[in-house]
């Protein structure tokens, strides 16, 4: 079932630095839906799944992105000291960052794959049931 906020073409969802924004873009015709409700209410409610597992995905990166950037300052300022003992943090902090740098890769790739069975399962889904409504057509 649609409600009038379900019919808004954008939702917006600020990240963790309230800085960046991503944007949902809304079906904007129900051409290619079937006049069912109930399927209707289980595509809402992937379509809900699906945005979600991408928003969560993305916070997270961005998470790991904002360590990142400390590190990286904090990498600079021990440089620029070129203090003996400040230059040797630098190994271990490096080593942070490539650490995380492998923490979003591996997000990635979560998302990737979790997006592509979301894909598969729901266009194995739209065959099932185009050939469910032209079996039961012709009979």
């Amino acid at each position: 079932m649609t409600t009038p906020e379900s019919e808004s073409l954008v939702e917006s969802i600020m990240f963790m630095d309230h800085h960046t924004t991503i944007t949902k873009p809304q079906t904007l015709s129900t051409k290619n839906r079937l006049n069912d409700s109930d399927d209707d209410e289980v595509e809402e409610e992937c379509d809900v799944e699906v945005w979600e597992m991408l928003s969560k995905s993305f916070i997270q990166v961005q998470s790991v992105l904002d360590q990142n950037r400390v590190l990286i300052n904090q990498v600079n300022e021990n440089h620029q000291s070129k203090i003996a003992d400040n230059l040797a943090k630098n190994v271990a902090l490096i080593r942070e960052i490539n650490t995380n740098i492998s923490k979003v890769l591996s997000i990635y790739s979560d998302l990737s794959l979790n997006f592509s069975t979301i894909v598969h399962q729901r266009r194995a889904a739209m065959i099932n049931c185009k050939r469910s409504v032209d079996d039961k057509a012709s009979t």
